[in-house]
């Protein structure tokens, strides 16, 4: 037999609000993440050369303190390529020759890359952690709520 229904009571309503609420910075920041952002596949030095023999490529940003050199092809692909140690002013001949805009990122713009890159995601577990303990303790009030009403 099922009795009356009862309206939700206000700790629910606050559990479920805060639950709404952790979600929503969680869920918009990773939306402006995934706008702004270039993917760049690794690629082989080889595989450059071969695009580069090719007249592929279209511009590239030289990163002198990781040696690493971001390459964009006439098509919009993006490739991420290494160049040997002290390599990169023949690197960028080689480039000039082929009639590539090159770009060398500055030492304040390399470090921060450097520094980024090398970068852990902590906060992103630590805040989905969180949300599971919220969403759990949420489940957890609601169970405990109507076991108590059917009594």
């Amino acid at each position: 037999m099922i009795g009356p229904t009862r309206a939700p009571t206000r700790v629910t309503l606050a559990l479920l609000l805060a639950c709404a609420l952790a979600l929503c910075p969680l869920l918009g920041g990773l939306a402006l993440a995934a706008e702004g952002t270039i993917d760049y596949v690794k690629e082989s030095e080889a595989d450059f050369a071969k695009q580069l023999a090719a007249k592929e490529v279209a511009s590239v940003k030289i990163n002198k303190r990781l040696r690493t050199m971001r390459v964009t092809l006439k098509d919009g692909s993006h490739y991420l390529t290494s160049y040997p140690k002290k390599q990169e002013p023949q690197t960028e001949a080689r480039l000039r020759a082929r009639h590539v805009t090159v770009t060398v990122l500055s030492k304040a713009e390399a470090e921060k890359e450097a520094k980024h890159r090398s970068k852990h995601h902590k906060i992103r577990y630590i805040v989905g952690g969180v949300v599971i303990v919220v969403i759990v303790i949420a489940g957890a009030v609601l169970l405990i709520n109507r076991r108590r009403q059917r009594d």
